[in-house]
């Protein structure tokens, strides 16, 4: 995945690009190994699941700055708000949508959102553009408020860490192939969006469909402010499998098609999930408790399709 991110940048900056579209197909090349750097290997190093060596984790955890994220901003964002309190509004970040998306039931219904089963797939193209740009820099202000970041230096380290690997992220991803091209800078902008929005889209229906989805629950803290199940019920009451018996498309996400292991165990490889979603499964049947899973991914699309469109106000038929 790192070969695959980098490769097609390192063509691109010694100028050995001899047309318009060799330029586009680097790039989307480039983009299917950000993706595959997001979801198979930095995904793990900062769970603390890639290797037992803190010091492996780290390392391999940094490959989220260098395609342009933030590790720091996304281990409060995932590991905790996502990981402790999935599927709850408010507290689970990933429901956390612009105005125009509804993810939650418990959120406000607007008259856009009944289209929303139309352009959802547009945005999640647009999300790792929103994420290089603004996103981090948002939440590393909203984490500090809500009490993150409070060591000494913590949230001054985080932002200009932040700034530094951005910079660094678009000298060699985008400013240097638009100084050594022969191409108009807006074609390589251009192209540089297309890398983006291939990320993006392969990493919002693979994150997003293993929560938002009509079998799943979407619960509400009681009058104390507290979840009436367990963690570990509540993980299997809000989280989905799909296309579990593919195992190349499994290699390609990095595991997450086994999102209901992931989440109970996230401190373990994904590469074992295959091996535990059976005891996962065997163990939940006994105790009456759900285990969601879809055959295919197709079958999880068309789900997910069906509970954009059931949020945006209708029911699907």
């Amino acid at each position: 995945m790192l070969t695959l991110f980098f490769g097609p940048l390192v063509i691109i900056n010694l100028n050995l690009v001899q047309s318009v579209s060799q330029l586009f197909a680097l790039y989307v090349i480039s983009g299917l190994g950000t993706a595959g750097i997001g979801m198979g290997v930095m995904h793990d190093a900062n769970h603390g699941s890639y290797s037992k060596n803190k010091r492996i984790n780290a390392v391999l955890g940094t490959t989220m700055n260098m395609i342009g994220a933030n590790a720091s901003v996304w281990k409060i964002q995932h590991n905790v708000l996502h990981h402790s309190y999935t599927n709850i509004n408010h507290a689970d970040d990933d429901l956390n949508m612009p105005f125009f998306l509804r993810f939650d039931p418990h959120r406000e219904l607007r008259w856009m959102h009944k289209y929303q089963h139309l352009y959802f797939w547009f945005f999640y193209g647009l999300s790792t553009v929103s994420w290089i740009t603004a996103k981090d820099f948002v939440r590393i202000t909203r984490f500090h408020k809500m009490g993150f970041l409070k060591g000494k230096n913590e949230f001054r380290n985080v932002l200009i860490s932040a700034i530094g690997w951005k910079l660094l992220y678009y000298c060699y991803a985008l400013i240097l192939p638009m100084i050594v091209l022969p191409f108009s800078p807006w074609v390589v902008v251009l192209a540089f969006f297309a890398m983006h929005f291939i990320t993006g889209l392969a990493l919002g229906f693979v994150f997003q469909m293993a929560h938002i989805m009509p079998s799943l629950d979407f619960p509400l803290p009681n009058d104390e402010g507290k979840v009436e199940q367990n963690w570990t019920v509540h993980q299997l009451l809000t989280t989905t499998n799909y296309s579990p018996n593919n195992r190349l498309f499994s290699w390609l996400i990095g595991g997450l098609n086994y999102q209901v292991e992931h989440h109970l165990l996230p401190n373990v490889c994904h590469v074992h999930y295959s091996k535990l979603s059976p005891i996962v499964q065997q163990t939940a049947e006994e105790y009456g408790i759900p285990y969601h899973s879809k055959k295919s991914f197709g079958a999880a699309v068309k789900a997910h399709y069906q509970m954009l469109y059931s949020l945006g106000g209708a029911n699907f038929t």
